[in-house]
């Protein structure tokens, strides 16, 4: 059902207005037809309405389509109810007759009614504002604090966050926002960050209170060893909790569609891919937390330390089935910056090594990555999948499969993607009570939830080659 919302726009309306010369019809079979497609789009209207009606195409169509029931309403007064319905559908302030649609007054009326005013209602608008989002606060020029958060989050709430996460006193600092219309405009303790007056905001950055110094946290040893004790000191399971409820409270509110819209129509469909956007979002932080991590750690031992501490990690995310973590830190792990340090590598104990293999043996691409498939199925629901490799699978379903065959709907193409975003549906199922929030540490939710991330790739590599340098 989903995959077809995004071509009903292009047969429904054809399919209403079939001219009787184009083929062998009585009256009563028009009438049937016609109410065929009405009924199915209340249909599809009442599953996706908040996520649908938002969308400028789907506003058009559903104008076009009632128009053209108005105007076969004197013909077809049968279609009475579905116009009423239509009516409630659209959230429509005029209430229409059989009587105002009589050859005197048809004219009259379809003129009316081109320039009615329909009140489309952001329905989705209150919800979107209390939703969960993944605020980026700079604290230097290439790394960033990433603060789960609300939004209606404010700037001092946003201070206090960063203020905990780096240990310093939050009366020093200052939230900054950097628009693409004018500039750095320093934000009011009460402001809300995401407020519409702001415009588009490109960057929010820490800077010290008489705005001369960005914020640094990489300036030298000390300050550079302070995350990662902190992070050595927690256990491993309450952390793999703690990425888990995490995934977990943005999973549960992805919706099926999402996964069509983004892959099908990305650039038109801004909104409707939230949930999916922040997970794609959390596991590429997740990745690059590893090797924040790892390469602000000065010391061999403690990188050690770390290294063991991960592959724990992602051992616990994978029996906690959470599959978006755990490929996510195993992703880390393998990247160049981080694989690159031998002589940690080296001193890591042989079993870990051996783990390490063994979990990194799942995300292998072999054979359309069959060990991830094959350990996937046998797991049991609920279960985060890893949605970056479920998004390829769609594409490469809409891009090898042609949209139309013979100017008819090619239904086998719209069945196969159906099946693949259900995956999303099985996995959020729960028969057997199984949720997977868990019960976490208060400390460990504070740290996980407020991760301190470089994005810079090339500081990334530098501050690999001055742990070690290649000989």
């Amino acid at each position: 059902m989903t995959p077809f919302c995004f071509y009903a726009l292009t047969a429904l309306l054809p399919t209403y207005c079939l001219k009787r010369g184009r083929i062998k019809e009585e009256g009563k079979d028009t009438l049937l037809r016609k109410r065929k497609v009405l009924h199915l789009l209340s249909q599809w209207i009442a599953l996706y309405r908040d996520t649908l009606l938002e969308g400028e195409h789907t506003k058009l169509f559903m104008k076009m389509l009632y128009r053209y029931v108005l105007d076969d309403l004197y013909e077809y007064p049968a279609l009475e109810k579905e116009v009423k319905e239509l009516q409630k559908l659209l959230r429509m302030q005029r209430r229409h007759t059989v009587d105002e649609y009589s050859p005197q007054r048809k004219n009259k009326a379809l003129f009316h009614q081109l320039s009615l005013k329909e009140t489309w209602q952001p329905a989705r608008m209150a919800q979107r504002q209390n939703k969960e989002v993944l605020c980026h606060v700079y604290v230097t020029m290439d790394s960033y604090v990433s603060v789960r958060t609300h939004g209606e989050v404010t700037a001092q709430e946003l201070l206090a966050a960063v203020a905990e996460r780096l240990e310093c006193a939050e009366d020093d600092m200052v939230l900054l926002a950097v628009t693409y219309s004018r500039g750095k405009v320093l934000l009011q303790p009460q402001q809300c960050v995401y407020s519409d007056s702001l415009g588009a905001v490109s960057r929010l950055c820490v800077c010290r209170r008489d705005l001369t110094e960005t914020t640094s946290l990489v300036t030298d040893n000390g300050q550079m060893q302070q995350p990662t004790v902190r992070m050595l000191s927690m256990n491993t399971w309450d952390i793999a909790v703690a990425l888990t409820n995490c995934d977990w409270s943005l999973f549960r509110n992805l919706q099926e569609q999402e996964l069509v819209y983004f892959t099908l129509s990305r650039d038109s469909c801004s909104g409707h891919t939230v949930a999916l956007e922040l997970l794609l979002q959390r596991c590429n932080e997740v990745q690059q937390w590893v090797m924040t991590e790892v390469l602000l750690c000065p010391t061999l031992c403690k990188r050690v330390q770390l290294f063991k501490k991960f592959i724990k990690i992602a051992a616990h995310c994978k029996a906690q089935r959470n599959l978006n973590s755990f490929f996510a830190i195993i992703m880390g792990l393998n990247t160049p910056a981080v694989s690159r340090l031998t002589q940690t590598w080296e001193k890591v104990p042989g079993k870990f090594k051996k783990l390490f293999s063994e979990l990194e043996s799942l995300t292998d691409p072999s054979f359309n990555h069959k060990a991830y498939r094959d350990a996937f199925k046998k797991m049991k629901s609920p279960k985060i999948p890893f949605l970056p490799l479920l998004l390829k699978d769609i594409t490469f379903i809409h891009e090898g499969n042609k949209t139309f065959l013979d100017n008819l709907v090619n239904f086998e193409k719209l069945h196969m993607m159906a099946d693949m975003v259900r995956v999303i549906r099985h996995c959020q199922t729960d028969h057997m009570g199984n949720m997977l929030t868990q019960k976490e540490s208060p400390d460990v939710k504070v740290y996980i939830n407020y991760l301190h991330i470089i994005d810079n790739q090339q500081t990334l590599f530098e501050l690999s080659h001055r742990l070690e340098t290649k000989v």
